[in-house]
């Protein structure tokens, strides 16, 4: 499958994706809608990039001015595709990688806060408990954006409002904050 960045410094740039069907990466049409409309949160951003798949999303955050990206990845096809866009796109200083499960990467950083953090769970293993346990880990004033199935209903979590929610066809996007 072709995917490419869709806008920011990188906008256009080609990314490895691995075969089959691995990853599930968001399509450029939603990932286009994402950036404009989260632009402004992401000039010196901590962003963490939650099954990071291909790393799309964070690094298209990097085009758009965040200082740093994490990545959290256990597929080591995945990992390869992801080390090797991370290579191509030059911006291994600005990055760091955790091929571990999410689950894990939380149990081992719970003093790690981020600005931003994208959640793009596999649809077929979800995973709820471990990205409601994501929440915990933005700043005070930051932003989860969590993909979805967009049948189903919007993960709600306490302390924590969905300040926008936009449906992209069999996907959709939940937008957190602290209340």
């Amino acid at each position: 499958m072709k995917m490419n960045i869709t806008s920011g410094k990188f906008g256009g740039r080609i990314l490895k994706t691995p075969k089959g069907t691995i990853t599930h990466p968001m399509s450029g049409r939603t990932r286009g809608s994402l950036f404009n409309i989260i632009n402004n949160e992401l000039e010196g951003a901590e962003v963490l990039d939650a099954f990071a798949g291909t790393g799309s999303l964070g690094l298209e955050a990097l085009g758009h001015g965040a200082l740093h990206a994490m990545f959290v990845e256990r597929d080591n096809q995945a990992l390869d595709a992801l080390k090797e866009n991370i290579n191509a796109l030059d911006v291994k200083t600005s990055t760091t990688i955790f091929s571990m499960s999410v689950k894990n990467f939380i149990e081992s950083n719970k003093s790690k806060v981020f600005d931003v953090i994208f959640v793009d769970p596999p649809y077929d293993d979800f995973q709820l408990s471990t990205v409601l346990q994501l929440l915990s880990l933005l700043k005070p004033n930051g932003l989860m954006i969590l993909s979805y199935p967009g049948r189903g209903e919007v993960p709600i979590a306490d302390k924590f409002v969905v300040v926008d929610n936009r449906s992209y066809g069999g996907s959709a996007l939940a937008f957190y904050r602290r209340r």
